[in-house]
């Protein structure tokens, strides 16, 4: 309150502001413990995921006693401890075209702290239907970015940028890609931030877009974006308009449902290809001098655990040569949930000698190896 510029009035227009937070993950963790800590009036929570142990790392409001919990009720139990004067709207529902509008029509600003194409046009929709800015925040591996739409009369919003959304083999999750924890923190802290500003009118309402990069130097670049796009079928003056939310099928927009790839590697497949993890460890215990075990994980995977007596070849360079990794003898492919190890697996067998040797890959991968034959081996 002593900071000059912001005082007592910043204060009280925090207290009487609301902001909505979808996504209590890595970017809505650090976004939500700042504005709760900053005083904001009303918050919401919205998601539908539960706490997992693998999310502690860089989802910092929940705890080990809270796996297993709905994630927007950790949070709100979080939140509660650092201000307990918040009201909180902690919502345990995906947010879906039927009650997007209904559900943050209540807020003052939305933060965009989700995961996925699909959810991430559906947001910029709803904004531009509620008029209500959305603060963005992306990151995966080593980078991240940000960036504030549909902000005043002219702030374009995510369509003008992405009026195509990427193909869905380019689009991973955190869990599929990797993420250093800290990446999130600096995204999420910065969403914070904007909708700070935002609220207390120290936002210059330029449209722009932040990048970060972990090992970049510098880790920041601003780049200036063009206002919105008269032509875009959002929010511009196109007559060909997206329509009513509801009617939009935002998954098939963005090129169908997520890979279930767990249970796509644990199909059971063609007998003579593919082995059980219980039969696959029988015929190492049978002819265990005979077997020629390949893994296809990337290098960095194989460094955290690997079957004794593997040889790792990732898949990009079995599949760029394969005849150099055939032997005349058997051979067992495997992965982390059985779904690369069929296509390295397909690719020995369609070279000049694969109908030579025996070429089989491992149902469920090491993943399904754990759960069934070792419950000692690492699980990543």
């Amino acid at each position: 309150m002593i900071l000059d510029g912001f005082g007592l009035p910043g204060q009280l227009k925090l207290q009487n502001s609301s902001v909505a937070v979808v996504g209590a993950g890595g970017l809505g963790c650090p976004a939500l413990q700042y504005l709760a800590a900053a005083g904001i009036g009303r918050i919401g929570i919205i998601d539908h995921d539960v706490v997992e142990i693998s999310n502690l790392q860089r989802q910092i409001l929940h705890d080990e006693l809270k796996v297993g919990m709905p994630k927007a009720e950790s949070a709100a139990r979080a939140l509660r401890q650092i201000n307990s004067r918040l009201t909180i709207d902690a919502i345990c529902d995906a947010l879906t075209p039927d009650n997007a509008v209904q559900l943050l029509s209540p807020y003052d600003i939305l933060l965009d702290c989700t995961d996925n194409a699909p959810t991430r046009y559906l947001l910029s929709d709803t904004a531009v239907v509620l008029k209500k800015p959305l603060v963005s925040g992306a990151a995966q591996k080593f980078e991240g970015q940000l960036c504030t739409y549909n902000l005043g009369p002219e702030g374009p919003c995510y369509r003008c940028l992405f009026p195509t959304p990427p193909a869905r083999e380019l689009v991973g999750t955190c869990e599929e890609t990797g993420i250093l924890g800290a990446v999130t923190g600096v995204i999420g802290n910065m969403q914070a931030l904007e909708a700070i500003k935002i609220i207390t009118g120290l936002h210059d309402k330029k449209p722009s877009l932040l990048l970060f990069s972990a090992l970049g130097s510098p880790p920041f670049r601003s780049i200036k974006l063009r206002s919105r796009k008269p032509t875009c079928p959002a929010c511009g003056n196109s007559e060909q308009k997206v329509g009513e939310i509801k009617k939009i099928d935002y998954v098939q927009f963005c090129g169908g449902p997520t890979p279930d790839w767990g249970s796509l590697g644990l199909l059971a497949g063609d007998p003579d290809h593919r082995i059980s993890v219980k039969d696959f460890g029988k015929a190492l215990e049978a002819d265990g001098d005979d077997v020629l075990i390949i893994d296809v994980r990337p290098p960095t995977e194989f460094g955290i655990c690997s079957l004794p007596g593997s040889i790792n070849v990732p898949l990009n360079e079995l599949t760029a040569n394969p005849n150099a990794c055939l032997a005349k003898r058997q051979m067992f492919i495997i992965c982390r949930l059985g779904n690369d190890s069929q296509i390295a697996a397909s690719s020995l067998r369609e070279t000049k000698h694969g109908e030579e040797c025996v070429v089989r890959d491992v149902i469920g991968g090491l993943r399904a190896w754990t759960r069934h034959v070792d419950p000692t081996f690492p699980v990543y």
